[in-house]
């Protein structure tokens, strides 16, 4: 731990980093900051030999294996145990057997995403709906109703999902106090949280993020070129498009699936994420498109502030996630469609490689009496190459959030397997706050049908702006 920084915690075994892309290089530095533990035990598992010099030169011990269904306990079990911290952030790597096995040999655990086994995303034999991310965390939900409690598990802390239902509920109270309702005290439970989101009249939440970081130099043709994981990106948006759906919409959109099963806060749209397009709004490109890729928390916050029965709520809000990545991805992912493959070749913009720009992610909270609230974290390149080294504005929106699952998962280390939603909001962002640039509450007047284009014939639902019809690019 450098003596400059805050003290979350000491970690007694030891700490396994599963992933070292921009996201497990970037944590690396804050895990080395803000906690105590002893550096023989710190191991990096990868497959490639990329980094290999970097950990070597910093004394830490390298794994360079894939981790496959075949030998992840194997390569494992060896190296987790009680005290110890399982980090997961790569990728084709399931979630829920790395939290199975980590939570047996008594070691904490956390990830970004719940994440399956390679190939799952692109297994088109299988249905629509066993490719949602709706699939996944129910299988991580069921996993957390037969075994409660026993060593902490964090799951999908990242920046969206992670950070952004920590800045919902920081947003739900700021709404409140501005509408001359503020709270006598912090709600204390899910309930509680959902009742105050129901009373302040919030008919949905969009997790709006614009990032405009930039490069010197354009982007080469046959490179996909993003601020972070290009496989990650790719992933998600080639999965149905997915949202929660709240109680007062009036139109169902045609194609879409409910579930059956499971706990009914979301559908499925009949079409992929990069090919669904909705209209939300940021501070940095006000009205703007974004794609409504499927998303961990969009299942996870309709799911958490849902009032009553969950087939039949009397009140649950919509959720979904409006992405306008940077500049260079969405060209990247213009390629990709027209050229029917996706690019060989594909590059994570560095830190120092971008020129300008930030990224501006939060949460639009709309249909209440002020319209609509975005409340989020506004980080630029520039602030974030003063605050650590080895990650842009995206990254370290989301690295932080680790670093502040981690210290949660410290100070409550029986805790069972819990999602972000679960967590002490102040806790987390007392710890996260320090690296996340401003946070910026603003009220737009600004409605998904106040800059339509009148040479184009929409059907529009006039009495209600912020019905799903509305948002929904057509």
């Amino acid at each position: 731990m450098h003596p400059h920084y805050p003290h979350h915690g000491h970690i007694d075994g030891d700490i396994v980093i599963i992933g070292f892309g921009s996201v497990g290089r970037g944590l690396l530095p804050l895990i080395e900051r803000h906690f105590t533990y002893d550096l023989k035990r710190l191991h990096v598992i990868e497959p490639s030999g990329e980094h290999a010099s970097f950990l070597a030169q910093r004394g830490i011990h390298h794994l360079q294996v894939a981790l496959t269904p075949d030998n992840y306990r194997a390569v494992l079990a060896p190296l987790l145990g009680p005290g110890g911290f399982c980090v997961h952030v790569s990728v084709d790597t399931a979630s829920l057997a790395l939290m199975r096995l980590a939570r047996e040999c008594g070691a904490l655990y956390i990830d970004t995403v719940v994440e399956p086994w390679a190939g799952f995303y692109f297994d088109f034999t299988q249905p629509a709906s066993a490719r949602t991310n709706y699939a996944l965390r129910e299988a991580v939900r069921a996993e957390a109703r037969t075994r409660p409690g026993g060593p902490t598990a964090v799951n999908c802390c990242g920046a969206n999902p992670g950070l952004v239902s920590w800045l919902l509920k920081e947003a739900l109270l700021r709404l409140a106090a501005d509408l001359g309702r503020p709270q006598a005290a912090v709600p204390a439970q899910r309930a509680d949280w959902a009742s105050l989101m129901r009373r302040l009249g919030v008919k949905g939440v969009h997790i709006a993020e614009r990032d405009t970081q930039s490069a010197a130099e354009a982007r080469p043709l046959g490179t996909f070129v993003n601020t972070w994981s290009v496989d990650g990106f790719l992933a998600e948006a080639f999965q149905p498009a997915e949202l929660g759906w709240g109680t007062h919409e009036r139109w169902f959109p045609p194609g879409a699936q409910r579930h059956a099963e499971g706990c009914r806060a979301a559908i499925y749209l009949d079409t992929p994420g990069l090919l669904t397009k909705a209209h939300t709004w940021t501070p940095a490109g006000g009205p703007q498109y974004g794609f409504l890729v499927t998303h961990h928390e969009a299942i996870a916050i309709a799911d958490y502030y849902t009032v009553g029965d969950a087939v039949q709520p009397e009140y649950r809000p919509t959720c979904h996630y409006a992405y306008h990545p940077c500049d260079a991805a969405v060209l990247s992912l213009h390629e990709t469609l027209g050229s029917g493959r996706v690019q060989e070749r594909t590059k994570i913009l560095g830190e120092h490689e971008i020129l300008w720009g930030a990224d501006d992610l939060g949460v639009l909270l709309y249909g209440h009496a002020r319209n609509a609230l975005w409340y989020g974290s506004r980080l630029t390149i520039a602030q974030a190459r003063e605050l650590a080294p080895y990650q842009n504005a995206t990254g370290l929106q989301v690295t932080s959030a680790v670093l502040a699952g981690m210290a949660w998962a410290l100070a409550n280390p029986r805790a069972g397997i819990v999602e972000t939603d679960e967590m002490d909001h102040e806790f987390c962002l007392r710890v996260q706050r320090p690296y996340l640039g401003s946070i910026e509450a603003h009220y737009t007047a600004w409605t998904p049908i106040a800059t339509r284009w009148a040479q184009f014939q929409e059907e529009i639902d006039d009495a209600d702006p912020w019905q799903f019809k509305n948002v929904l690019a057509t």
